[in-house]
This record gives structure tokens, sequence and C-alpha cells, in this order.
């Protein structure tokens, strides 16, 4: 059940400077110069980058970054820094999914390690190798620059990667300054339930719904002033606000450039369908890998694409139809498993997006599972060790599928944390 936050919480005030009077205990924002005229949404970095870099100047940092850390103009942070003096870059940090979403070109390798090779700096992967920041990097820095576009989606790991640098920082005190970006699935929507403590991973980290509707900097400071942070460790967090982004705007709103962050999501609808059928990766269900169009499918051999049809077609799901389909996926080169009956002849349904403001991508995924599960208990798996339970943060999603009960009931079941975490999340919101 989608929740659309669209009173203005908080007063976001603009006459000399943005965010005035925006005080927290642990954490600060950046105050920042009146754009409001021009009428464009400005990042952090462009920010940052009106600012003349001045921040960084004189300074030896370390960067977590991703392939979107780019200025309106579409030019990544590790090439303005090139052309700024009396910038040392020691560290930069890749998070899952690396830098430009593969291994890149740019990097040299020194031995083992990876190297860049404009600035010198070693390449760290706080994802596949170590969690959390070498201590000389952090030790050795006068700041942490962190600057990544994030999903809006809670079982991404991006927040996790962010979190760990901020705990590692926290151990010496140095100072971490993060540039914003905006949420790419609007900031006043949430969906979903809150992860319970017993369920928390590295794709569900935090106390936050699937949907959750920060920018990654309302979540930072989230983090930081409600003592997130292992052994409720605190960074000593600024935070360089954007300009004129309102929380209605998605993406392709805010005339800055959607760049890929995770494999197979290049625009606002793929994202939609992800944030949704991302639960399918705790069964064995195929949702479209190893085909044109991952995440907008359902199918399995064993499934009749006709009789689901007819079933989720009386749901009268809103925002979305569905076409009755047969596919063959094919194997994706690199991959160590799947995609689930890769060569096999698989029958079900395509998934059409027709109104992305009322499509309902929870509500959508929880009845296509459960609908499956209850047509095909004896060919349908959960996979072991409760997986689907850590994406949807916690096992009521197993329990109501074996119950048998219509499959919009569940839905209002989460809509209590919803109006718990919307009340919550008040206080940090930056943005109206």
């Amino acid at each position: 059940m989608i929740f659309n936050h669209n009173k203005s919480w908080i007063f976001f005030l603009l006459l000399i400077c943005s965010l005035i009077g925006q005080n927290f205990k642990y954490s600060e924002i950046q105050t920042i110069p009146d754009l409001s005229f021009v009428k464009k949404v400005y990042t952090g970095l462009d920010i940052l980058e009106q600012m003349d870099f001045s921040q960084l100047k004189g300074k030896t940092i370390s960067i977590l970054c991703n392939q979107a850390s780019v200025n309106r103009n579409g030019k990544h942070l590790l090439t303005l820094l090139r052309e700024v003096e009396d910038v040392h870059v020691l560290a930069i940090f890749l998070p899952q999914y690396g830098l430009f979403a593969s291994e890149d070109p740019k990097l040299k390798m020194m031995g083992d390690k990876s190297v860049d090779p404009i600035f010198g700096a070693r390449i760290v992967d706080l994802f596949k190798r170590v969690m959390y920041p070498p201590e000389w990097s952090i030790r050795d820095a006068d700041l942490i620059l962190i600057d990544i576009q994030d999903t809006g989606v809670r079982y991404t790991t991006y927040m996790t990667t962010v979190s760990k640098v901020m705990e590692k920082a926290s151990e010496f005190d140095t100072p971490v300054l993060l540039l914003d970006r905006p949420n790419p699935l609007r900031g006043d929507v949430m969906d979903g339930p809150v992860i319970r403590t017993a369920y928390q991973s590295l794709e569900g980290y935090h106390l936050v719904p699937i949907r959750h509707g920060l920018t990654i900097g309302e979540y930072a400071l989230i983090v930081n002033e409600m003592g997130w942070l292992k052994d409720l460790a605190r960074a000593n967090l600024k935070i360089i606000p954007m300009s004129n982004w309102q929380r209605t705007m998605w993406m392709d709103d805010t005339g800055i450039p959607f760049i890929s962050i995770l494999p197979e999501v290049n625009n606002v609808e793929s994202l939609l369908a992800y944030m949704g059928m991302n639960l399918f990766k705790g069964t064995n269900i195929n949702v479209g890998h190893g085909t044109e169009s991952p995440f907008f499918r359902v199918g399995a051999p064993w499934i009749s694409g006709s009789l689901l049809w007819k079933k989720v077609n009386k749901l009268n799901l809103p925002g979305v139809y569905f076409h009755q389909i047969r596919y063959v996926p094919e194997s994706i080169y690199g991959e160590e498993r799947g995609p689930y009956y890769a060569g096999q002849n698989c029958s079900g349904l395509l998934m059409e997006i027709t109104n992305r403001n009322t499509f309902d991508p929870l509500a959508t995924s929880t009845a296509l599972m459960i609908l499956t599960y209850q047509l095909y208990e004896k060919n349908f798996e959960w996979l072991a060790g409760g997986y689907v339970d850590k994406l949807f943060g916690y096992d009521l999603l197993r329990i109501f599928a074996a119950q048998g009960k219509p499959v919009d009931y569940l839905p209002p079941l989460w809509l209590h944390d919803i109006l718990r975490f919307s009340e919550f999340r008040t206080r940090f919101l930056l943005y109206e």
C-alpha cells in the first residue's frame, strides 16, 4: 500500500540562504546560496562546484562515489576534481557494482592493487573484498567526501556502505562531507513494512520501509542523529543539500541525468519495477533475467500464463496491465548462478506500467507472488535461509501466502508501519 506524503512537515526557508535554523545535535547542514530564481535542481555536487570546491582545497581526501556522481551536465566528480588545484585524493571507495558499473578500464593495476592513474589514489572495493575502509584511508585523510546516488529502495546496499564509511570515520573523528542527491522515486511516497531487527542484513541495514522517500542526505542525517551506526557512534557529518528539489519530483523531472546504478535498471519505470519484483529473488521464479525486460516478467516452465492472467486481472491493480507471454531466458555471461530456467520454455506474464503515479510496485509483486504460490504450491519454492524475509523485512509475506487469504488483504498490514515512519522522519526532512 503506497502512502503519499504531500503535506509540508517542516518550514523550508529560502531568504538569503536555505536551511537556516535547521539545527541538529551531531550533524551540520551547510548553508547554501538561494538559487530558487534559477528554477533548476542543483545537487550537492553542483553546489560544491558553485562554491569552487573551497571546502576541499588544501586537504587530503578519501572519496566514496559511484557512476552517477555527476553534475547537471553529466560530468563526473572525479573528472571535475582533476581541474581543482591543491586537492590530494588518498583513496577512492567503491560501493556494490563498482565505479562506472563495471571494471573501469581507466583504473590500472600496481601489483595486486587498483590505482587511479590521475590521482594515484588507491581503489578500495567496499563490497567484494572488505566492508569497512582500511584504517590508513580514514586516519590519514583530512576529510571523507561522499557523493553517491541512491535508489530510494531499502534493499540496495548503497546506504549500508555509506553507514560503514561513517562508522569508520567516527573512530578517528575524521570529518565527513556528504553531497545530497534526489530520491529518484520521489520523496513524498513511502511503501512497505519497516524491517524488524531480527531480519536486518546488508540489504536491510536500517529500520526503514522498502520505499522510504528519503534523499541520501536525509537518510544519513537520520542514521547519525539517531545513533544507528555501530555502537551508537556518531560521525562528524556535514551535508551540502540540494537547491530547488521538491518531494513530488521523479528523477526525470529534475533535469539531472538518470545513470544506471543497478544492473538492468535504466530508467524510472524499471527502478519502480525493481522495487517490487526484486522480492522474487527469494523464490524460484524467473522475473525476466536473461531477457530484454528484466523485472517486468513473471514466468516458469510450470506456470500457465493464461490462468495466472485471469487471476491477476480480477484484482484490478492500478497503473499496470499484464500480457500473457511465452519466452526462453538466456544465460547471462559472467553470472555464477542463474537466471532461473535459462534455455527452458517459460510461460507467464509481461508487466506494463501504464501510470507510474498510481502503480503500486509492492502490492503488485506480492499479489503475483502469492497467486503463484497458491496456484502452484508443489512447484513454487522459497529459497533456503528465509532470504525473502530479509528482503521483505520479516516473515509476514511467507506466512500470509501459506494462509491462503485474498492477496489484497496484505498491503493494509504494513500501513501502520508507514504512518509511524512518516511521523518519525518529519524532523529530518530537508525539503518541501
